[in-house]
C-alpha cells in the first residue's frame, strides 16, 4: 500500500489525470451510439457529497445532507460522458464554479450551454456567461420569486406587464462595456478563471459599480431566459432530461467510489482533489468500455435478425453496473490478444 502512495506521489498529478480523462473522452466520441444520447453542445454541473475526515480545513457540515465533509462538483456533457471534476467546500456557492470546466476541459468536445440546478447561477453567473459566450440555462426553483426586467420604461405589455417590476439599467451597463470586453478577453485566455471573478465579485461592496453592472447584465439576461422559460415547454422538458443525468452520474461514480466507503482519508488538499479527479477517470473509463460493449452486442443482435431503430437507442446508457467485478480480474494470461471493436452502429 506505501509502494502504491508513493509511486502516485511522485508520478502522478492532477495534470496527468485531467489529460488521461481527455483522451478517453476524445475515444468515445468515436462510437457513433454516443450521439444518440446526446450532442455535446450542452454540459450538466452539480455537486455530489464526499465524507472526509471532520479536522480538516476544508471539512465543513452540509445542511443539505446532514454530514461533513466536501463536494465534488462535476460537469458532465449531455452524452453521459464525465468532462471535468473537482473538489470544493459545502459552504461555497456553486455557481462560483460552474464555468471553469469550459476553460479547463482538455478534450475535443466543447459545450457551448450549461445547465444546473438553482445553486447554479446567480445574476452575476448570468452576466460572466454572457459575456462569455456561454448559455446558461438552469433549473432554478421558485423561480416566480425573481425580479422580470423590462427594456425600457415606457414599455408596456398589454397581457404580461404585471410581470415586469423594474428597469435595465441599460446606462450602467454601457459604462462599463470596454471593462466586460477585457473580463471576457483576460478569461478567455487563462489569465483569470471565472471562479476567481465571481468570487471576487461577491466580495465587493454593494456599492461597486462593475459589479452592479455585470450583475444588472446578468437580470437582463436571466429576464429573456425566463421568459423563454415560460413559454416554451419543449425546452423545459429539454433542461429536465440533462440535469436528471448528472443524478444517474453520481450514483454511478459512487458506485465506484467504494473504497472505505467513499471516505476521503487524506487531509492534504492535493491529495483530495486527486481522489475526486481518479474517480472521474475511472467512470469515464467504465462508460467507455460499456460502449463498446453495448456497440458489440448491437452487431451481434442485427445479425441474429434482430429488428431496432436508432432512435430505440436513446433509452440505453452507459451507466450499467451489473457487469461490474469491484475486485476486478486476476488473469494468467497477461498477453491476450487484443479483440478488435466496431465504432460504428450496425446498418
Amino acid at each position: 500500500m506505501f509502494r502504491h502512495w508513493a509511486v502516485d506521489r511522485r508520478h502522478i498529478d492532477i495534470a496527468d489525470l485531467r489529460a488521461a480523462s481527455a483522451d478517453l473522452i476524445n475515444l468515445y466520441l468515436q462510437f457513433e451510439l454516443v450521439g444518440q444520447w446526446g450532442t455535446g453542445e450542452a454540459a450538466v454541473a452539480d455537486g455530489m457529497h464526499f465524507e472526509i475526515y471532520e479536522d480538516n480545513l476544508l471539512a465543513e457540515h452540509h445542511i443539505r445532507y446532514g454530514k461533513t465533509g466536501g463536494i465534488a462538483y462535476r460537469h458532465i456533457a449531455d452524452n453521459y460522458i464525465a468532462l471535468f471534476s473537482r473538489l470544493i467546500a459545502c459552504g461555497t456557492y456553486e455557481a462560483t464554479y460552474i464555468l471553469d470546466a469550459f476553460l479547463a476541459n482538455l478534450s475535443d468536445l466543447h459545450p457551448t450551454r450549461v445547465h444546473a440546478d438553482t445553486h447554479g447561477q446567480s445574476a452575476a453567473v448570468f452576466g460572466l456567461a454572457y459575456l462569455l459566450g456561454i448559455e446558461l440555462m438552469p433549473r432554478i426553483r421558485r423561480w416566480r420569486k425573481l425580479k422580470l426586467y423590462r427594456s425600457e420604461r415606457s414599455d408596456y405589455y398589454s397581457r404580461s406587464d404585471p410581470l415586469f417590476n423594474r428597469t435595465v439599467n441599460w446606462s450602467l451597463i454601457g459604462e462599463h462595456h470596454d471593462l466586460f470586453m477585457q473580463l471576457a478577453l483576460a478569461v478567455q485566455s487563462g489569465a483569470l478563471a471565472p471562479s476567481a471573478v465571481l468570487a471576487r465579485i461577491n466580495s465587493y461592496s454593494s456599492r461597486n459599480r462593475f459589479a452592479l453592472a455585470l450583475q444588472e447584465l446578468g437580470k437582463a439576461v436571466r429576464t429573456m431566459f425566463l421568459l423563454d422559460w415560460i413559454m416554451n415547454d419543449s425546452m423545459r422538458r429539454a433542461v429536465h432530461k440533462c440535469t436528471t443525468k448528472i443524478e444517474r452520474h453520481h450514483k454511478f461514480a459512487k458506485h465506484l467510489a467504494f473504497g472505505e466507503h467513499g471516505l476521503l482519508r487524506s487531509n492534504d488538499p492535493s491529495d483530495q482533489e486527486k481522489a475526486i479527479v481518479y474517480n472521474e477517470l475511472v467512470a469515464n473509463a467504465v462508460i467507455l468500455q460499456n460502449v463498446v460493449d453495448q456497440t458489440r452486442a448491437l452487431h451481434v443482435l442485427k445479425s441474429e435478425g434482430t429488428r431496432f431503430r436508432n432512435a430505440d437507442l436513446a433509452h440505453l446508457s452507459p451507466y450499467g453496473t451489473s457487469n461490474l467485478k469491484h475486485f476486478g480480474n486476476f488473469p494468467t494470461d497477461l498477453m491476450p490478444d487484443p479483440v478488435p471493436f466496431k465504432r460504428a452502429l450496425p446498418e
